[in-house]
């Protein structure tokens, strides 16, 4: 049977990738990623063959994967963070269909929730919530209901692709539609460049957080109404009974 792993390459930095995902990569023939991914990783698996596309080719990107893997190659389709965490690991599944003589499996990896929570403190104890801001596949109105719907309900917040060259302004709306439940004095974060050079954290309120540029490459974190600074570090309980 022909072999199509899909595999989760955590946040960025090699030595936060799972040893089965290393492993796994070590083993392939083609390594078959977004171009950026791919220059993460191309350094510690020399003598692999590596094939890239641009952002927005995903269907190009899954359908050159299965094909490489119908030449009898073992082939690795990475992904930041975790496959199955806005990843490709749902689009192989459906393009696969077309491929009934390729086996696929899946290597999980660490995403950026969990990744830039370790960064921070812990602000993910409870129960949280995961939002990309990006539009591009979802309707804003999708995404706003989304928002106001955890904000009401007290998670902890966490929101992916913040903001982009053609959104500059939907971190801002994020903000604003959360403060319609969550106090402005609500504790949150951002960590930039997860496990990457340049990694950098801040700990802020969600009114500071609001006028704060941010870019594709950084992670928010809102925290919820128990969420505290101790330090320089974002802490949310693990309970709502006082402690």
């Amino acid at each position: 049977m022909n072999k199509l792993y899909v595999v989760g390459i955590g946040p960025g930095e090699y030595e936060q990738m799972t040893i089965k995902a290393a492993e796994t990569l070590k083993n392939c023939d083609t390594i078959i990623g977004y171009t950026v991914y791919v220059d993460l990783v191309k350094e510690h698996f020399p003598g692999k063959e590596f094939l890239t596309t641009p952002m927005t080719k995903e269907v190009d990107r899954c359908v050159m994967a299965f094909d490489e893997a119908m030449k009898g190659k073992t082939v690795a389709m990475i992904c930041s963070g975790d496959a199955g965490v806005y990843g490709m690991t749902g689009l192989i599944y459906e393009i696969g269909e077309r491929y009934p003589d390729v086996e696929v499996e899946v290597v999980t990896g660490v995403t950026a929730a969990i990744g830039g929570a370790g960064v921070l403190g812990a602000p993910l104890i409870h129960d949280f919530a995961v939002i990309s801001l990006s539009d591009l596949l979802t309707p804003w109105e999708k995404i706003e209901k989304r928002l106001l719907n955890a904000a009401e309900a007290d998670f902890c917040t966490v929101l992916y692709n913040p903001s982009s060259k053609k959104r500059k302004d939907y971190l801002q709306k994020a903000c604003d539609l959360t403060m319609q439940y969550k106090s402005p004095e609500t504790v949150c974060g951002i960590v930039a460049n997860i496990g990457r050079e340049g990694e950098t954290v801040k700990v802020m309120t969600l009114k500071e957080l609001r006028d704060t540029q941010v870019d594709m490459f950084t992670t928010v974190f809102i925290g919820n109404s128990q969420t505290k600074r101790i330090g320089d570090k974002m802490v949310t309980p693990r309970g709502y009974r006082n402690v």
